[in-house]
């Protein structure tokens, strides 16, 4: 195992989800300061929307626009054209707040929720994966996920890697033609760690920030791990784009965990270049 090393990139947020690489910027939600945000390569940010019920999971559909977890409403957002819309209603099919999600290559979106109300301390249990085709139809497509958060397609279309945080687990489900999903089984076995954010590269590996130790780790599928950075808090979330696919962007929070609902400003982002670029997903 690599021990890598990253330079800061970004800071002055309060707690920076799902960072996405489009049109030569790097887009990021910060959560409780209810902004999505577009940063340039040299780190000059711009606000992109204001979201009320905090912004969490983004991904962009085939056609480019920006697609939005509107977390506490139970919402997915589309913002195209400099204007914020409502794209699914989620109110309806999803057991707590929701998450995060990946888009597969038709724009078909598979998105998590929390399962129950983590705010107000109820005891954690599963929920679905649900997906919202591009008609705006909503299918549930999975059950008895623990948690799922961070989410990624990989073998060209063929997988979806769900991080199911509280049980330490990558699990993958095979994802057909049609958008259903089937065949769950264990990706990764994270062991302590807890899987917040991931992203993929182009050999099928998995990127995950790790939120209780403060580790991003490249995990191959069995669970082998090739390559790890660490922080002092809480790792987020991460993402591979740059101009060559090569830069990973690194989400953390640099603090206590009790610190984050106070608005503490401790949310920073780091980059570095790595050796295999982005799958594209």
């Amino acid at each position: 195992m690599r021990h890598l090393h990253a330079q800061r990139f970004a800071d002055d947020f309060i707690f920076l989800e799902s960072p996405k690489w489009r049109d030569g910027r790097l887009w990021v939600s910060d959560v409780f300061d209810h902004r999505v945000y577009s940063i340039s390569p040299e780190g000059e940010r711009e606000v992109v929307c204001q979201v009320p019920h905090r912004p969490s999971g983004l991904g962009f559909l085939p056609d480019g626009s920006l697609i939005i977890v509107s977390s506490k409403d139970k919402r997915l957002l589309r913002f195209h054209g400099g204007k914020t819309e409502e794209y699914a209603d989620l109110s309806a099919h999803a057991a707590g707040d929701v998450n995060d999600f990946a888009v597969d290559e038709l724009g078909r979106i598979y998105v998590g929720n929390f399962g129950y109300d983590y705010d107000a301390g109820e005891t954690p249990r599963s929920t679905s994966l649900h997906r919202v085709d591009l008609d705006g139809s909503i299918t549930e497509v999975a059950k008895g996920v623990e948690f799922p958060n961070g989410a990624v397609v990989i073998d060209a279309g063929r997988t979806l890697v769900v991080a199911e945080t509280w049980v330490g687990r990558l699990t993958a489900f095979d994802l057909a033609a049609d958008g259903t999903l089937s065949g769950s089984r264990v990706f990764a076995d994270m062991g302590e760690r807890q899987p917040d954010g991931i992203c993929a590269d182009a050999e099928g590996a998995v990127w995950v920030a790790c939120f209780n130790t403060g580790e991003f780790v490249r995990v191959l599928e069995g669970g082998e791990v090739t390559d790890h950075f660490q922080f002092e808090g809480r790792g987020v979330s991460c993402t591979l784009g740059g101009f060559d696919g090569r830069q990973l962007f690194l989400s953390t929070y640099l603090g206590p965990s009790e610190c984050i609902a106070a608005g503490d400003r401790r949310g920073a982002l780091f980059t570095a270049k790595v050796d295999v670029p982005t799958s594209g997903f």
